[in-house]
C-alpha cells in the first residue's frame, strides 16, 4: 500500500450531494484546496496543514485522515453509510407489483 493511502476511505458528499470516497492524503488535500476561500475556518486550516505534513512524510497518513474526517463532519460532508446489498438493487426489483 502507498504511504499516503488511508486504511479506510472517508466517504463525503460532493457537488449536489453525490457520495465519493477520499482514499488518500492527496485526495483529501485536493478537496481541501478546492474548498471555497470564504468558507475556510480553523478545522479546514488544521486538516490542510496535516495533509501537507503527511505528504512530506512528517506525520502518518492516518493522522491526516482523522483530521480530514473531523473537518468533513463539522461541515456535514460525511456521507451516510449504505448497505452494499440494498444499494446494488434497483427500486423496481423490490416492487412486488413488477414481475
Amino acid at each position: 500500500m502507498k504511504p499516503d493511502m488511508f486504511e479506510n476511505p472517508v466517504r463525503i458528499l460532493v457537488g449536489l450531494g453525490f457520495p465519493t470516497e477520499v482514499r488518500s492524503v492527496m485526495d483529501a488535500y485536493r478537496h481541501l484546496v478546492e474548498w471555497p476561500i470564504s468558507l475556510r475556518d480553523g478545522p479546514h486550516s488544521v486538516a490542510l496543514k496535516a495533509c501537507g505534513a503527511a505528504l512530506r512524510g512528517e506525520i502518518e497518513a492516518e493522522t491526516a485522515r482523522g483530521l480530514f474526517a473531523a473537518f468533513a463532519e463539522k461541515h456535514d460532508l460525511l456521507a451516510p453509510e449504505t448497505d452494499p446489498v440494498t444499494a446494488t438493487y434497483p427500486r423496481w426489483s423490490r416492487d412486488p407489483h413488477v414481475s
